[in-house]
């Protein structure tokens, strides 16, 4: 499916035409230049590869920058490949936010906040062990129970516990697409997508 790479911005609100007031975030998406086009008899796929803000060219590898000089463009930060595009596309091609104007309802891809190492009742909602009282003022938070018995002994693989939570990949479906402002780059989505303000997120039709 066609998309772009994008930078979020941040959340704002704004009003409908019924007078409701909607939250949405603001996504600055593209310009990306094309940087490279595969074909099914090349690499096996069809897909149009789209490079977004730019790199100094001292921080570029060596194979990267024949990969942008072939492209006929400065070099890229992000890399992204997007399938089946409505026109033909060939490198050096800019797509804008314009790809949207006609279209309700995207996809986000993002990566969610991380919180580093986080108990059960903040990673999975638990509800936490028994009372505070009767000698269990130190498992108020505490998971209990792992689920070990006579058979079979052992814990079971996905058991929920504690660990490292968020910093992962989140997509987002079926957002509705609420404004597109093609002089500014922006496009507002209803809703909140995953990370932070400044994330990197591909939106997809």
């Amino acid at each position: 499916m066609p998309g772009l790479i994008g930078k979020k911005i941040g959340m704002t609100s704004v009003f409908s035409a019924e007078g409701k007031n909607v939250p949405c975030t603001v996504i600055e998406a593209g310009p990306c230049v094309v940087t490279q086009v595969k074909s099914v008899e090349k690499d096996g796929y069809a897909a149009v590869q789209l490079g977004f803000q730019e790199l100094k060219e001292k921080n570029t590898s060596a194979p990267l920058k024949g990969h942008f000089k072939k492209a006929g463009t400065t070099p890229k930060r992000h890399l992204a490949e997007f399938k089946d595009f409505d026109k033909e596309l060939n490198l050096g091609d800019v797509v804008t936010v314009d790809i949207f104007n006609d279209v309700k309802f995207v996809d986000v891809v993002g990566t969610s906040k991380g919180h580093g190492f986080q108990g059960v009742m903040k990673r999975h909602g638990f509800g936490g062990v028994g009372q505070a009282t009767h000698g269990q003022d130190d498992r108020a938070r505490k998971p209990g129970s792992i689920g070990a018995c006579s058979y079979p002994a052992k814990v079971f693989k996905g058991m929920r516990m504690g660990g490292q939570m968020g910093g992962d990949r989140v997509t987002t479906q079926n957002l509705q697409v609420l404004k597109v402002i093609p002089e500014h780059n922006l496009i507002l989505i209803k809703g909140s997508v995953a990370g932070c303000k400044g994330s990197i997120v591909l939106i997809k039709e």
